[in-house]
């Protein structure tokens, strides 16, 4: 990942000092001409309206000789989206790349006590190789067939035993946000229990911690999938394969570069064992980048692509982990970038005392919707949420949610409650009060997930308002895209039943706890287990305004 010549690293833990506007100066698009020898020097300088020209140094005048291209840093250049990139993020991000992956697999094989490796990979990856071969081949290829193929690549080339998808994982972290959602949503109108804002975004975490502390208390606590499967690896898994945390690698494949600055929070890191849920994220195209290193062609078929795995079988503990253990590309339906909102609108509505009517309004675009749930005899609004996705519009939604909130918004980590919130008002006397948000579903990237920065390019693109290239229709096929085992979705008492078996292995039970609330146990081993923390990161910049 390369950062604009513009951002120059100093000293760690510090934030880069952009320019006033967030620009780097000047971008050279030609080769600079090697110097003779004798030639005149040039200077770069600056004239009043702005402009930059580059003049001799040593002539009799410094007359205007070439005005220098101006370039915008857009959001591809600024990871955490908030113009306070800092040196140690851009480092955690050099030391997470594909190369230190490879770097692993061959010292690990050598060494005398080597550690289990294992991959997880998302489904929005997934259904981005998909799109890329069945696009260069002509030949429709799903996101099942891809993974069956990276699994073969990944044991046979690389040396990988292990090799799952992070739809499982974000199975249960769908349960566990829609029951954090009923414990905010029992608490009535508190200042900071609603709305609730998603919080499988790194992006978005990132730029809410630098830029709108205030908005912390309302962020969810869940982890996202991602941080979740690192639990179940490093914890569940680890404890059936016989290795305790440290002694396994866990790479995960994301649509994100982001993914991996979460990863490396250290929220997320096992200071007994000295080591992290997850130990190295790359991205799609870095994921390709491999394979194309290690000549394996992804449009080839590999023997039972196309077989149904076999559901795992719970009536035995404990099982042999293995790629057939755990469910395959679970369907959650909803947005491709992980169904939040829709898993707490059926929510909703499944536990609904009277019948429920659902109304979808499209905002500014169709990457600000709002969705109303409304009783089915009287009309009257229960709920009402948004998904927003892309910083235009997350920003809109953050100012909104402030008014709404009583919140005083764009002041930063400095940000405060300005009072007790008022969700629910009238423009007029007599008018029926407008209801604020329950529930937003906030991404960073235009399109969600699918359209995240590391995923591969498109073969027809086209360059969004926000600077992102984009494939339109891919995108919008992939909007409504469903991943899933049909068969694991008709019988949903398996994932509970697996669910409860993990709870039941990495938290307490009655075994010798004495008096001890075991629901009290079990309940803050669950906390502890899938969920997470956020803190406000204070920056020394001053008078930095940044346009989106």
């Amino acid at each position: 990942m390369a950062f604009s010549g513009a951002l120059t690293l100093t000293d760690l833990n510090d934030f880069i000092s952009p320019s006033q506007a967030c620009i780097k100066p000047v971008e050279q698009t030609n080769k600079a001409p090697e110097k003779q020898l004798g030639a005149a020097s040039t200077e770069i300088h600056i004239d009043s309206s702005g402009s930059y020209y580059e003049v001799a140094a040593d002539g009799p005048s410094l007359q205007p000789t070439k005005k220098l291209e101006q370039a915008q840093i857009s959001l591809n250049d600024c990871l955490a989206c908030s113009g306070c990139i800092t040196s140690a993020e851009s480092v955690l991000i050099t030391l997470q790349s594909h190369v230190e992956v490879l770097t692993f697999l061959e010292s690990n094989a050598s060494t005398s006590d080597p550690k289990l490796p294992a991959i997880s990979i998302a489904p929005q990856s997934l259904a981005s190789l998909a799109a890329s071969v069945s696009s260069r081949t002509g030949v429709p290829t799903t996101p099942r067939q891809i993974l069956r193929r990276v699994r073969v690549f990944c044991e046979s080339v690389l040396g990988v035993p292990h090799v799952f998808d992070t739809t499982f994982a974000r199975h249960l972290a769908l349960q566990e946000h829609v029951q954090e959602f009923d414990e905010r949503r029992s608490q009535g109108e508190s200042s900071t229990a609603l709305p609730m804002l998603a919080s499988a975004c790194p992006g978005w975490i990132c730029y809410a911690e630098k830029a709108h502390a205030e908005i912390l208390p309302f962020i969810a606590r869940t982890k996202s999938p991602q941080q979740v499967m690192g639990t179940l690896v490093k914890n569940w898994m680890g404890q059936i394969w016989g290795k305790l945390p440290h002694e396994i690698y866990h790479v995960v494949v994301m649509p994100c570069y982001d993914k991996k600055l979460e990863a490396s929070r250290s929220d997320f890191y096992n200071s007994v064992y000295s080591t992290r849920d997850v130990d190295c994220v790359i991205t799609t195209g870095e994921l390709e980048l491999i394979l194309k290193e290690k000549g394996w062609d992804l449009s080839s078929p590999v023997a039972g692509e196309l077989d149904e795995l076999p559901l795992p079988d719970l009536s035995q503990k404990p099982p042999s982990i293995s790629a057939s253990t755990l469910p395959e590309l679970i369907t959650h339906p909803g947005t491709s970038s992980g169904s939040y909102l829709h898993s707490i609108i059926s929510h909703m509505t499944t536990t609904s005392p009277t019948p429920l009517v659902l109304s979808v309004k499209v905002m500014r675009n169709s990457d600000y919707e709002e969705y109303v749930l409304r009783r089915e005899n009287d009309q009257v609004e229960v709920f009402k949420g948004a998904k927003c996705y892309g910083f235009r519009n997350l920003q809109n939604v953050v100012r909104k949610v402030g008014r709404e909130r009583g919140v005083r918004v764009g002041s930063g980590a400095a940000g405060r409650l300005a009072g007790r919130a008022v969700v629910r008002r009238g423009k007029k006397p007599g008018d029926v009060p407008e209801r604020g948000y329950d529930y937003v579903e906030v991404m960073a990237c235009p399109g969600g997930c699918v359209n995240g920065g590391g995923q591969l390019k498109p073969l027809t693109t086209s360059v969004d308002a926000e600077g992102y290239a984009r494939d339109w229709e891919e995108t919008g096929v992939m909007q409504n895209a469903k991943w899933g085992d049909k068969e694991w979705t008709k019988r949903p008492d398996q994932a509970d039943r697996l669910r409860e078996w993990i709870l039941d292995d990495l938290c307490p039970t009655d075994e010798g706890l004495g008096d001890v609330d075991v629901h009290a146990e079990n309940e803050a081993c669950r906390t502890r287990l899938f969920r997470t923390n956020y803190r406000a990161v204070e920056s020394d910049i001053i008078g930095l305004a940044v346009k989106w």
